[in-house]
């Protein structure tokens, strides 16, 4: 394990998203702050609670994991494709280090930037919401976990990815979608039954049901399941990573 090449390549994504602060941590935040006022006031005014929960603290997770989900993407497709778009792909691929390193230091820093964007979000919601987090450590791991799992799967849109247009369709189609659909502003359990089995097929939910848990001991699913969940995102993912690699498929083209 080359320690430093994957270190290089952490420092270097980390200061392009300190010398875009604004946009890289302002942006979401600020949009966050939006759905606070919109749905946490004016949604929340004509919903009291959900499952003894106020709602404007029920969603903090839901919002957390949106933004999560959103910027691990974002940022590790982005990560692994400009070099690609630049031609300095090859520089790292001739480089003396493997796939592993390559994919730690653009995974770990994506996934790092997400954590950090969650954390000052959890942060602003106290100045709406008196959110109390039942079992922080379980939150962190949730919240690192998701972030990896996630940050693993940009890598591989990245990897993926011809255009830029390319780059966008899986966060917009598909990601965004997820997790409204997974239960970021709503229980599974306010559901008909049939919706709510229906609800469960989204492996989002999962993960949101896990983060929840951790703030108001409250789960659509049980927390062993979304534990499952997402290391089996982790593996799926780290197993198409290797196979890139080793066959060069989108790489060498």
């Amino acid at each position: 394990m080359n320690w430093r090449s994957a270190r290089a390549v952490f420092n270097h994504e980390m200061a392009r998203f300190f010398r875009t602060v604004w946009q890289s941590l302002a942006s979401p935040v600020l949009s966050t702050v939006l759905y606070f006022v919109v749905f946490g006031a004016a949604i929340g005014g004509r919903i009291e609670s959900v499952e003894g929960v106020p709602y404007g603290a029920f969603i903090v997770p839901g919002l957390m994991m949106l933004t999560v989900l959103q910027q691990s993407v974002a940022n590790a497709s982005f990560g692994i494709y400009f070099p690609k778009f630049s031609g300095t792909i090859y520089e790292i691929l001739v480089a003396p280090t493997g796939w592993i390193e390559v994919t730690l230091g653009f995974v770990g820093a994506a996934a790092a930037k997400a954590v950090l964007i969650a954390l000052v979000i959890l942060l602003t919601s106290f100045w709406f919401n008196g959110v109390h987090i039942a079992h922080p450590f379980w939150m962190l791991a949730f919240l690192v976990l998701t972030a990896i799992a996630f940050s693993l799967l940009g890598f591989i849109i990245g990897l993926w990815a011809k255009s830029f247009e390319q780059l966008q369709i899986v966060p917009m189609m598909v990601i965004t979608p997820l997790v409204f659909l997974g239960g970021a502003f709503y229980s599974a359990s306010m559901l008909p039954p049939f919706w709510e089995g229906v609800a469960k097929l989204n492996p989002v939910l999962y993960l949101i049901s896990g983060f929840r848990w951790s703030f108001f001991d409250l789960a659509d699913v049980p927390v062993g399941v979304s534990l499952v969940a997402v290391g089996l995102t982790i593996l799926v993912c780290m197993a198409a990573i290797r196979w890139i690699f080793l066959s060069g498929w989108r790489l060498r083209e």
